[in-house]
């Protein structure tokens, strides 16, 4: 399992409907303003995006406050993330986080260091400081995936402060950002006065459209931006994914809803995971995943029982730092949590 979201090799596939615990998507699905405006898209199929994509960055510079001269489109969070890496021959790279990192920085040939995150799974800064000579840019999730722990602005400082003056990269994922609830959480007030910071967002996870594919880098360092768009191939945001964006970024009652539910959920999620037994330990998170240690159950035994149950869970072994002791859950609607939760209490581990 590399990714979550594999519902298919042992669901759809063995004609199994499974309740999908593995991927990070919010679970009020498609934004309405998307939904009711789809034939605007559907008239769209005939031609070809605008090769500049005007219409989409406007919508993302009044979403995010951020000039529009600073984004670069991706087909995906994953484009941008591939191709931001491609610029360095070497990267730091904070682990356990997500596994596409470390298989782009590979594919590209970067010399590659590692900074593990402590035992309590906050970023070990002063470990990221002292490694910051010997690559050219690093990257590291706010919030990071799997555990869902936020960047630190204040203990962060000096880390900017040494990539801007060494002319280094620091990569920040904030594809999760918008489950924190909180703007200050992300970088983009930075962005402005540090050439040395690359923003990556996307409408994947917290507007439920991975189907979509539609991501976005931000910075202040055009000669980057430009490198980027070099590697591109053209019309790589197609007309769906430009009719999400021009509507659900501007959805607020959906924004407000979802910022309610993951609140209310994660609080009640976290209590109930914290009832049951073989669970050792549960880290903080701000996203809408829970990070936890298991005792006497290793992750693949989870994983069957759960599937058994019709539940797929996210194994987490293949985040180097961690062991077949840990798992993942997505945080989804009250019902669903409900029954994962009776499931987990009605088990013999």
């Amino acid at each position: 399992m590399i990714h979550g979201g594999d519902i298919y090799t042992d669901g759809i596939f063995k004609g199994q409907e499974l309740l999908d615990f593995s991927s990070n998507i919010n679970p009020l699905g498609v934004p309405e303003g998307f939904k009711n405006n789809i034939a605007e898209a559907l008239d769209s199929v005939t031609r070809y995006p605008d090769i500049k994509y005007r219409e989409v960055i406007k919508n993302l510079s009044d979403y995010t406050g951020t000039a529009e001269e600073n984004f670069v489109l991706g087909n995906g969070a994953a484009e941008i993330i591939d191709l931001v890496i491609s610029n360095f021959k070497s990267i730091l790279i904070v682990v356990p986080s997500f596994v596409e990192y470390e298989i782009n920085a590979k594919k590209w040939g970067c010399h590659i260091e590692y900074s593990k995150l402590l035992d309590n799974m906050d970023f070990d800064y002063e470990d990221i400081e002292n490694k910051l000579n010997d690559v050219e840019a690093v990257i590291v999730g706010n919030p990071n995936n799997p555990n869902g722990n936020i960047i630190d602005k204040v203990k962060v400082e000096t880390i900017i402060e040494i990539c801007e003056a060494k002319n280094k990269t620091i990569i920040m994922d904030e594809a999760f950002i918008e489950f924190t609830g909180r703007i200050k959480n992300s970088f983009l007030d930075k962005i402005e006065d540090n050439k040395c910071i690359f923003i990556i967002r996307a409408i994947t996870k917290f507007f439920a459209m991975p189907g979509v594919r539609f991501g976005y880098g931000i910075s202040s360092n055009k000669v980057l931006l430009n490198n980027i768009r070099k590697k591109q191939n053209p019309w790589n945001i197609n007309c769906f994914a430009e009719l999400a964006v021009k509507y659900s970024l501007k959805d607020k009652e959906y924004i407000k809803k979802s910022l309610q539910w993951i609140e209310e959920e994660r609080e009640f999620f976290v209590k109930q995971l914290n009832e049951i037994p073989f669970i050792e330990q549960i880290f903080k998170s701000f996203s809408n995943f829970v990070l936890c240690k298991l005792r006497n159950v290793n992750e693949e035994k989870l994983y069957e029982y759960c599937l058994e149950n019709g539940i797929i869970i996210r194994k987490t072994s293949n985040f180097r730092g961690l062991d077949k002791s840990y798992v993942r859950f997505a945080i989804k609607d009250r019902e669903s949590n409900e029954k994962l939760i009776k499931i987990l209490k009605d088990s013999s581990f």
